[in-house]
């Protein structure tokens, strides 16, 4: 199964961040690395974003007590 790269408007949507923070983050070393697709275009790699999102969701549940809210 091929990998699937997430275009940078579903990754400001899904994370709810703007491109200048996920860039700011990104540069930090705190969010997956871009890749270059070619001219302008970048993307990330789904299973990469995932991993973040699903870390930030678990320390989410962490600081609430174990409990989701």
């Amino acid at each position: 199964m091929e990998e699937r790269v997430l275009r940078k408007p579903e990754v400001i949507g899904r994370s709810g961040m703007s491109g200048t923070t996920i860039w700011r983050l990104e540069k930090s070393g705190k969010f997956p690395r871009r890749v270059k697709l070619g001219g302008a275009a970048v993307g990330w790699m789904a299973s990469e974003f995932e991993s973040w999102l699903a870390e930030r969701t678990k320390n989410r549940v962490q600081l609430a007590g174990g409990r989701s809210e």
